[in-house]
C-alpha cells in the first residue's frame, strides 16, 4: 500500500479498515508490515488499539477477530504461517510496534469491566489489588465519566488482550472440529513463554537500542494517591503496597526482567485468578455467585504454562538453586527463577484446580484438569537431567533434591488428592477412561520415595505449634503480598516446618483443619475405592461374557425362528459394539495396574486385599450374575437404600427390566409384522378356546405323548421368570395353561428363513410340498429328541 509521507493518523486508521472489507487477508498482513515498518509511533498511536482489536477480538466477544484459536495449519496454511510470522514475539512485526510505541510512553485505557471476577470486584470496591501488575494504573473516569479503567503501556495492552481472548467466549462453526495444540494461539503461547521466560540463555532484547525508556513506568501518580483515598478500610494494606511501589525505572537490573515479570502475572492473572480465595477460605461469604467456568482448552493452555515455568524454574543454576545464594550478584533473570512459582503462580493455580476438582463435570474431559495437575506435581519431569522417556521405562526415584518442593507445595498433593478421591467414587470406572484417569494418579503417586516425602512433609505440619514463632506472622509470607519481585522480598527461612506450616495456612486460612493424607479417613475412602475397582473389574468381566450369551444359547432350529424364544432379551451386544474388546481389556490392565499402586502407596497388606475381593465375590449369585441393588422393605413396597442408589449410579448393579405378562400380548416387535402379529393372536386364540379341554387332557398325561405336548403348549419361560422375580409373584395360572403359540411365524427373520430354504429346495428340484414335509419332518425329529432331554426339568401341571 502507497502512503503519502504525512499522512494523518485517521486517515491511515480509515484506509486500514476499508482494507479489510476489500483485500485479502494476507495481502492486508503484508502491507500492515510495511506500515509498521515506515510510519512514525506518532501515526501508529491511533492505530494500535483497534489492531490489537481486530487481531485478538473485542472483549465481550462481539468482535471474533482472527480467530487464533480455530487457525489450524493443515486447514489454511498461508494464513496459518503469516499470523505466526506477524504474531512472532522475537521477529514479528506486531511487537516491533509495541516496541516502537513503548519509547514514546503511551498510554491505553483497559476496561476494568473485563477483569477477573475478583480482581474487577476489589477495584470497584475501592480497593486495592494485592498483585502488582495493577499498582499505579486505576484511572477514574472524570465526573460523569463511565467506568473504570486501567492506564497500560503498549506492552502490557497488548498482553493484556493476549491473554484474555483465550477465555473469551466464542461461537464455533458449526461442525468444526480441531485439535487445541495445533492452533495459532496454542503455538504463539509457547513462543512467548520460550522468548520471555527462556530455558536457555537471557531474555532477547528488544529490536531497537534506544529502549530504555521501555521500562514500564508506573501509571501517574496522583491515580494513586486518589485511590488510595478510597480504602479507608484498608488504610494499612494500601501504605504497605505504596510503600513497596517498584521504581524500576531507577533499576537498570528491572529492564532486563520486565517483560518476562509482566508476561507471567498477565497469564496468571487472566487464567487462573477467576476465584477468591477469601471466598474458599469461607473468611467471608461471597455476594454473588462465581460464574466463571473454564473449558478444556482453556486448561490445555494452563497446562502448557505449568510445564514451560517447571522448565524454566529448573534451567536455574545450580549455585543460585538454594535461597541462601541468593546475593546481589545475582541476575534478575536468575532471581526471577527462584520464587516465581510461590510468588506468582501457586496461590491462584491451587485455588484453580480446587475449583475444577470440584464443578467440572464427571466425565472423561477432565483428563485435561487432571494431567494439568499432574504436571504441577512432577518438576522433575522437566528437568535437565531427566534421562531420555521410554513407554516401559520404570519409575525414577524422587530424590531429595525436590524434598522442598513437595513441601512446600504439600496441600497440592494432599489436599487434591482427597479431592480427587472424592470424584473417583462417583465415576464409572468400567469406563475405560475413568480407569486411565485413576491409574495416572495412582502412577504417579506410587513414584518411588514420593509418598515417604508426602508423609514426612504431614509430620512437620503436625508439629508442636510452641517450636516455631507466633502464627500471626505467617500473613505476611503470602506469596502475593508486595509490589514487584525487586522489591523487599522476606529473608530465606531455614525452618522447614514453619515453611510446611506457611504454606498451608496462606492458602487454607488461620483455622484451617487439616486432614492427613496417609489418616485412617484417607485410608477409608481409599479401601473404598479398592473395592470399587474391584467391582468393576468384575463388571467389566461380566460385560464381556455377556455379550457373547445371546448367540451361544441360539440353536439352530431357534435361529430359523420355531421354538419359543425369550422375548424379554433385551442385552443385544450394543455395548460391546461401543466398548470392544480391545477397550474392556485396556480397563482391566488400568484397574488391575492401579489397584497395585494403591497398595503401594498406603501399604495395603494381602489379608486386607483377600478380604477386598471376597466381599466382591461374595456381592456374585450362583450364576455370576449381579444382584439385585440394596432395597428395603417399606409399606409401599421395596425401597431403594443409598446404598442401592449408588450402586446404580455407578452401574455396580441393576433391576433387571422384564415383561412379566403374557408374551402373546406383548408389545409389536420393529423384527415382526404387525398385521400377522394380530392375525395370528386371533387364530391361536381361537383354536385354544375350542380345543381347551382337550390339550389339557393330552399335557395331562404321563407318557411320551403327555410329554410331547407339554413341550410344545406350555412355555417353561414364565415359570422360570415367575420364580426369578424380585417382586410379589402373581396368579399366573391363567397364561400357563396349555396353548397354541404361533407369534413366531409373525417374525421377518421366520418368513426370511423358510423362503430361503425352499428357494435352496426348488435348486434340487424340491417342489414346495415335498419341501414343506421335509421341513415338518426335520422339526418333528428335532422335537422328539428335545422332549426326551427337558422333560425331567420341566414342572408337570395338573
Amino acid at each position: 500500500m502507497a502512503l503519502p509521507t504525512l499522512q494523518q493518523p485517521s486517515f491511515l486508521l480509515a484506509n486500514l479498515k476499508a482494507d479489510c472489507v476489500n483485500k485479502p487477508f494476507v495481502q492486508r498482513c503484508q502491507e500492515l508490515v510495511q506500515i509498521i515498518q515506515d510510519c512514525p509511533a506518532k501515526e501508529l498511536h491511533a492505530v494500535f488499539p483497534w489492531l490489537v482489536e481486530t487481531i485478538f477480538g473485542s472483549l465481550d466477544g462481539s468482535i471474533v477477530g482472527w480467530n487464533l484459536r480455530c487457525l489450524q495449519g493443515r486447514v489454511n496454511p498461508a494464513e496459518y504461517h503469516t499470523v505466526l510470522d506477524f504474531l512472532d514475539p522475537s521477529s514479528g512485526s506486531m511487537m516491533k510496534l509495541v516496541y516502537k510505541l513503548q519509547t514514546e510512553e503511551y498510554r491505553y485505557d483497559f476496561p476494568v469491566l473485563y477483569l477477573p471476577g475478583p480482581v474487577k470486584v476489589s477495584i470497584q470496591e475501592r480497593v486495592l489489588p494485592e498483585c502488582p501488575l495493577y499498582h499505579n494504573k486505576i484511572q477514574f473516569p472524570p465526573s460523569g465519566g463511565l467506568g473504570l479503567n486501567l492506564a497500560l503501556n503498549p506492552f502490557e495492552y497488548y498482553i493484556f488482550y493476549f491473554a484474555l481472548s483465550l477465555i473469551t467466549p466464542q461461537n464455533y462453526p458449526l461442525g468444526h472440529h480441531f485439535s487445541t495444540s495445533d492452533s495459532a494461539y496454542f503455538i504463539l503461547v509457547d513462543r512467548y513463554l520460550k522468548c520471555f521466560l527462556p530455558i536457555e540463555g537471557n531474555v532477547p532484547p528488544p529490536p531497537s537500542s534506544n529502549l530504555g525508556g521501555a521500562v514500564p513506568s508506573s501509571a501517574p501518580r496522583s491515580s494513586a494517591v486518589s485511590f488510595a483515598s478510597y480504602g479507608v478500610h484498608h488504610s494499612s494494606l494500601l501504605k504497605r503496597h505504596v510503600a513497596h511501589q517498584p521504581l524500576v525505572n531507577a533499576d537498570p537490573a528491572a529492564q532486563e526482567i520486565w517483560r518476562s515479570e509482566t508476561l507471567l502475572q498477565v497469564f496468571v492473572e487472566m487464567w487462573l485468578h477467576h476465584y477468591s480465595l477469601e471466598v474458599y477460605q469461607k473468611m467471608q461469604s461471597p455476594h454473588t455467585k462465581e460464574s466463571f467456568q473454564p473449558t478444556e482448552e482453556h486448561v490445555l493452555v494452563v497446562r502448557l504454562l505449568v510445564k514451560h515455568l517447571h522448565g524454566f524454574v529448573n534451567s536455574l543454576k545450580p549455585e543460585q538453586a538454594s535461597p541462601s545464594a541468593h546475593s546481589h550478584a545475582t541476575s534478575p533473570l536468575e532471581e526471577f527463577k527462584r520464587i516465581v512459582i510461590p510468588r506468582f503462580v501457586q496461590q491462584k493455580l491451587y485455588v484453580f484446580l480446587q475449583h475444577c476438582f470440584g464443578h467440572w463435570p464427571l466425565d472423561a474431559s477432565f483428563r485435561a484438569v487432571l494431567e494439568m495437575w499432574l504436571s504441577y506435581l512432577q518438576p522433575w519431569r522437566y528437568a535437565p537431567e531427566k534421562p531420555l522417556p521410554s513407554i516401559e521405562s520404570p519409575n525414577r526415584v524422587v530424590t531429595e533434591k525436590w524434598v522442598p518442593f513437595v513441601q512446600e507445595n504439600l496441600l497440592m498433593y494432599t489436599k487434591l488428592f482427597q479431592g480427587y478421591l472424592n470424584r473417583a467414587l462417583r465415576t464409572d470406572l468400567v469406563s475405560a477412561k475413568n480407569a486411565l484417569m485413576v491409574f495416572r494418579v495412582a502412577k504417579v503417586f506410587a513414584q518411588p520415595n514420593l509418598a515417604e516425602i508426602i508423609q514426612k512433609g504431614e509430620q512437620l505440619f503436625l508439629e508442636p505449634e510452641h517450636i516455631i514463632p507466633h502464627r500471626q506472622h505467617r500473613v505476611f509470607l503470602s506469596p502475593c503480598l508486595g509490589g514487584s519481585f525487586l522489591s523487599t522480598w522476606p529473608p530465606a527461612i531455614t525452618d522447614v516446618s514453619f515453611k510446611v506450616k506457611s504454606h498451608v495456612y496462606s492458602l487454607e486460612g488461620q483455622d484451617c483443619q487439616y486432614k492427613q493424607m496417609f489418616g485412617p479417613e484417607v485410608r477409608a475412602l481409599v479401601l473404598r475405592l479398592a473395592q470399587l475397582i474391584a467391582q468393576a473389574k468384575q463388571m467389566a468381566k461380566t460385560i464381556s461374557d455377556h455379550s457373547f450369551e445371546p448367540v451361544a444359547n441360539q440353536s439352530f432350529f431357534s435361529w430359523l425362528g420355531f421354538g419359543s424364544p425369550d422375548l424379554n432379551s433385551s442385552y443385544t451386544g450394543n455395548d460391546l459394539d461401543e466398548v470392544g474388546h480391545d477397550t474392556i481389556r485396556k480397563t482391566d490392565e488400568y484397574l488391575e495396574k492401579a489397584l497395585e499402586y494403591l497398595c503401594q502407596i498406603f501399604r495395603l497388606n494381602a489379608t486386607q486385599l483377600t478380604q477386598l475381593m471376597a466381599s466382591v465375590s461374595a456381592a456374585q449369585d450362583k450364576n455370576g450374575k449381579k444382584q439385585l441393588p440394596d432395597c428395603m422393605m417399606s409399606e409401599s413396597g421395596m425401597v431403594l437404600t443409598p446404598l442401592g442408589r449408588y450402586q446404580i449410579i455407578n452401574g455396580l448393579r441393576r433391576f433387571e427390566i422384564e415383561y412379566q405378562g403374557d408374551p402373546e400380548l406383548q408389545p409389536i416387535r420393529s423384527y415382526e409384522n404387525a398385521m400377522l402379529v394380530r392375525w395370528l393372536f386371533r387364530f391361536s386364540s381361537a383354536i385354544n378356546e375350542r380345543f381347551a379341554g382337550k390339550m389339557q387332557a393330552l399335557c395331562s398325561r404321563q407318557d411320551f405323548l403327555g410329554s410331547f405336548c407339554r413341550y410344545h403348549l406350555v412355555s417353561p419361560f414364565l415359570t422360570e421368570k415367575s420364580r426369578q422375580s424380585p417382586v410379589v409373584c402373581q396368579n399366573l395360572t391363567v397364561i400357563q395353561k396349555p396353548r397354541i403359540h404361533l407369534r413366531f411365524l409373525a417374525s421377518y427373520r421366520t418368513l426370511l428363513s423358510l423362503f430361503l430354504i425352499f428357494f435352496v429346495m426348488s435348486l434340487f428340484s424340491v417342489g414346495p410340498v415335498s419341501c414343506t414335509f421335509c421341513i415338518l419332518f426335520g422339526y418333528l425329529s428335532y422335537s422328539v429328541i428335545m422332549t426326551l432331554f427337558t422333560e425331567k426339568w420341566r414342572p408337570h401341571q395338573h
